[in-house]
């Protein structure tokens, strides 16, 4: 189950959402109105599912600057339709 939850209310409420992870809920923290991060449970093992140097995007070069005149919003809502 994912839950979505604000950065202000996350404060007021952390024990309650850390119980909940550990039941199983998955959070997903929103921030200035839009999602920030995430809140999961740790596997069996107590690690990532991804050990960082599998990920491809850990220490992924910069892609650099915009070329043409789009802000960070409208990439967003190409790739991802928001």
């Amino acid at each position: 189950m994912n839950v979505s939850i604000n950065a202000k209310r996350l404060r007021a409420s952390l024990p309650d959402v850390v119980e909940r992870v550990r039941k199983g809920t998955r959070f997903t923290v929103i921030y200035r109105s839009r999602p920030a991060f995430q809140i999961v449970p740790v596997t069996e093992e107590g690690q990532p599912g991804v050990a960082l140097e599998d990920d491809p995007l850990y220490r992924a070069p910069a892609v650099g600057r915009s070329s043409d005149g789009r802000t960070a919003a409208d990439h967003d809502a190409t790739l991802y339709g928001r």
